[in-house]
């Protein structure tokens, strides 16, 4: 599904020159659940930023479902995003003036889905996450973990073909923590790759396969029992 070969990616100032990705080759396959560890600073949110689209490399080859995405334009990446791609964040990133029903349904409009259909996928994902209960309710009104889940069923409800998790559970008590990671288990179950930045070496045992950076590098990969 991903294969980036190479792969490059500098930030500079009018002093200092970060090399944030130091020619990095990795390939995640259809279904995998692939966990990316290192050091603040390794370039492990760099790499997800650059997988999912929101920024582009300054080096190196970017395969996407055997198309190469590597110079895309802003236009055809959003609209890769939009059909393929699920967000979830350690921040939740909800919106808090919109109910729980009315942030899962904000892709959806996105891309133009009618009002019938939204419904009915929005309730569906809703219902999947056990959070069907809340749908009318505004994120402050919930726990953590509801949160979680809301922006999990947000990350679904485009049927996306890979999720990109960024510390999932940064934000949750170990509870809460372990329900989410076990939602992120039963999605892969089903057939959805994931890919998740985690600090935690316990989340990271939920994974297929663990990645670990350095310096922009890969160091060692790990594969899970």
């Amino acid at each position: 599904m991903i294969k980036i070969t190479d792969l490059e990616k500098m930030y500079r100032t009018e002093e200092i020159e970060t090399v944030a990705l130091n020619k990095l080759t990795i390939e995640v396959k259809q279904g995998e659940f692939v966990a990316i560890m290192g050091p603040s600073g390794c370039g492990k949110s760099t790499l997800l930023n650059i997988l999912g689209l929101l920024d582009d490399p300054d080096g190196g080859k970017f395969m996407f479902n055997d198309i190469d995405v590597t110079h895309f334009k802003e236009r055809q990446r959003a609209q890769l995003r939009k059909h393929n791609i699920g967000f979830v964040f350690q921040s939740f990133n909800l919106i808090d003036e919109l109910t729980v029903f009315e942030n899962v349904e904000l892709p959806l409009i996105y891309i133009g889905e009618k009002t019938a259909e939204r419904k009915k996928r929005v309730e569906f994902v809703l219902d999947k996450m056990q959070i069907m209960h809340r749908k009318n309710h505004f994120p402050q009104q919930l726990s953590g973990g509801q949160q979680q889940r809301v922006a999990v069923a947000r990350a679904l409800v485009n049927n996306p073909k890979l999720i990109l998790a960024d510390e999932p559970t940064g934000n949750l008590d170990s509870i809460n923590g372990n329900e989410v990671m076990q939602l992120l288990t039963d999605l892969n179950e089903a057939g959805t790759t994931i890919i998740m930045v985690t600090h935690s070496e316990h989340d990271a045992r939920f994974s297929h396969r663990i990645i670990r950076m350095l310096d922009g590098q890969t160091v060692l990969e790990n594969i899970m029992a």
